[in-house]
């Protein structure tokens, strides 16, 4: 019976999955501020999914821990999808369920790889959370955040520069700093506040010499990741400043520039790091270097092939033998015990998160908030692509994170602020909107 029951499980996974990106991309022809069933449906979908996870967690490894694991991990899932907008009613219902799902998928994984590295992920999303609740509070009330423009740059390139200098080296990368057994990756937070900058500098002005500006300040955050080696942040910082520029301005040439600068940069950290030269040989012949610059690659196709469409099932593959997987191959992971379908609808997920973004930014009067969502959502979608790409064998390795779903308290704890940041928003669109309906009826 046991057996059946897990067999049954991979399929009810897929299943479940399926559905509830159905109704994700069902919720983006929702119009702004009504609610729909759809909703209600994808919490019960969520809540089924995970409920099979675990249940399939536990059956096969036969362990108690898993049932105490699952009781937590929908505890917070509860207060993710259903307090939440108990709290804040005018809330993106889409990016909230969302947010949770990938949450939840992402413990799951975790914990199949590592039940100690999800309990202290389990913790860190339960403190971002806490965190993240009070942002759409704060924005409603802090009225100068517009004026913070040069602020915004100093800290940045302050926290990048700390960590340059007194950053713990991480496989030849100075990306963080320890402090009483707690690790921090400052390049993630300077991300949101790098958002803020942009959208401080160019929401007024938007001429060639602010633009020339703004592009020495990115270029000051760029160059201390380079320094710092930690290019896959530092990629991810020029496109974000490539698009939120093409965002603010419409110019076609800042596009254009920056394809040719980031071709220039690209060339030119193939020259001048050897782990770069070894990411590009690894992506472009794996097989020939197969037992040493390419075997985390390989390992990562040979766990996507394994799972086929349905997976294996949790606790039956082999992810841990891809290296970093907790960090760097979440999805390989995924795919080969969850399935290749179950990777498609995360994928799917995310890229309907990107695209709520984009309608809600369309629809911003404001240019400042307009590109602070604009370059969350660039960022996130761009940083999807890096990790999942790479994992694939699309391009090469680049060494970050998948946003809510890879083990990492300071990825996780950025990204939530960085959705709630745009809730904020939303909801001040929600309160604009409904303010402008009234005065027009007492009109």
């Amino acid at each position: 019976m046991r057996e059946y029951v897990i067999e049954l499980s991979r399929y009810g996974i897929t299943l479940f999955m399926a559905l509830y990106t159905l109704c994700s991309f069902l919720s983006l022809t929702e119009r702004l501020g009504k609610g729909r069933a759809v909703y209600t449906v994808q919490n019960m979908l969520m809540f089924s999914v995970q409920l099979l996870m675990f249940a399939d967690l536990a059956l096969v490894s036969k362990e108690m821990e898993y049932v105490f694991f699952y009781v937590f991990v929908q505890m917070f899932l509860v207060a993710g999808a259903v307090m939440v907008p108990v709290i804040y009613e005018k809330i993106d219902r889409l990016l909230l369920g969302n947010m949770c799902m990938l949450l939840g998928t992402g413990l799951s994984i975790i914990a199949r790889l590592s039940f100690r590295k999800a309990v202290r992920q389990y913790i860190i999303v339960l403190l971002s959370l806490a965190v993240a609740l009070f942002i759409p509070l704060i924005m409603s009330k802090i009225r100068f955040l517009k004026k913070l423009t040069w602020a915004y740059a100093a800290v940045g390139i302050c926290l990048l520069s700390v960590v340059l200098i007194l950053g713990e080296v991480t496989h030849g990368s100075k990306i963080s700093f320890t402090v009483r057994g707690m690790t921090f990756q400052p390049s993630e937070f300077v991300k949101l506040i790098f958002i803020f900058f942009l959208a401080g500098a160019l929401w007024e002005e938007r001429s060639f010499v602010r633009v020339a500006l703004t592009a020495v300040i990115a270029g000051i955050h760029v160059v201390v990741l380079v320094v710092s080696r930690d290019l896959g942040s530092a990629l991810i910082f020029f496109v974000g400043y490539v698009f939120m520029v093409f965002a603010a301005t419409a110019n076609y040439l800042y596009l254009l520039a920056g394809a040719a600068g980031g071709a220039g940069a690209a060339w030119g950290a193939y020259r001048l790091f050897a782990h770069v030269r070894k990411r590009v040989i690894a992506w472009r012949d794996p097989w020939t270097y197969i037992d040493n610059e390419s075997f985390a690659i390989t390992q990562s196709l040979f766990a996507i092939v394994n799972g086929k469409w349905f997976g294996t099932g949790l606790s039956r593959g082999n992810p841990g033998a891809i290296p970093y997987v907790e960090a760097d191959f979440a999805f390989s992971a995924i795919c080969e015990e969850l399935g290749v379908i179950f990777g498609i609808c995360v994928i799917l997920i995310t890229l309907a998160c990107f695209l709520e973004m984009m309608k809600l930014a369309a629809r911003i009067n404001d240019r400042f908030y307009r590109l602070i969502v604009y370059g969350v959502g660039i960022m996130y979608i761009f940083q999807i692509f890096l990790t999942i790409g790479g994992g694939i064998k699309l391009i090469p390795l680049t060494g970050v994170t998948l946003p809510f779903i890879s083990y990492g308290g300071s990825s996780v704890m950025t990204t939530m602020i960085m959705f709630f940041i745009v809730q904020g928003i939303y909801i001040r669109l929600q309160q604009q909107q409904e303010g402008g309906r009234h005065g027009g009826n007492k009109a």
